[in-house]
């Protein structure tokens, strides 16, 4: 089958994340885990307000250590920023098989995230796992080939019971 492409959903991602970096008063409420792997390092950013508490933290590791450090947090936007920025994505629709990990020469990137804007009826949840690429030609023949052993999204919007969309 076709894979989904992603592109749509992680724009979303990316301005809504622009917007809790740069004007977090707008959200009454969120809790943003994201983990990116890219180019061998691990970029990690945490963050969470809950009545009206906000408690986050921002760690990466370089590539070829095993040495967690502190980052600042535009350094940790900056990073998810640039993935969410790439042309083209695809995503994960459940949990890879036992023993199979992703090709650390793609960046890829965990999302879990929940917020509820200020005056909004209800919170929004995002639970996905992306692979970014160049372009569009490169996510496909990529999803040719590891579209065999992995179990990509090939029909939107996705609705598992742990990977999601907004909900």
């Amino acid at each position: 089958m076709t894979p989904a492409l992603q592109n749509d959903l992680t724009t979303e991602l990316r301005d809504l994340l622009t917007e809790l970096h740069q004007a977090p008063e707008r959200f009454q409420t969120w809790d943003a885990h994201l983990e990116l792997i890219a180019a061998g390092g691990l970029v990690v950013l945490q963050s969470k307000r809950t009545m009206g508490l906000v408690d986050s933290l921002f760690w990466g590791r370089p590539p070829k250590t095993s040495e967690n450090r502190k980052l600042p947090e535009s350094t940790a936007f900056a990073a998810i920023d640039r993935f969410l920025g790439l042309s083209a994505h695809l995503a994960l629709s459940n949990a890879l098989p036992e023993g199979l990990v992703l090709d650390e020469a793609y960046p890829h990137c965990a999302v879990k995230f929940a917020y509820r804007k200020k005056g909004a009826p209800k919170a929004k949840t995002l639970s996905m796992i992306f692979i970014g690429f160049n372009d569009q030609a490169e996510a496909l023949a990529y999803a040719d080939e590891a579209g065999k052993t992995l179990p990509l999204v090939t029909s939107r919007p996705l609705m598992g019971a742990r990977l999601h969309e907004w909900r």
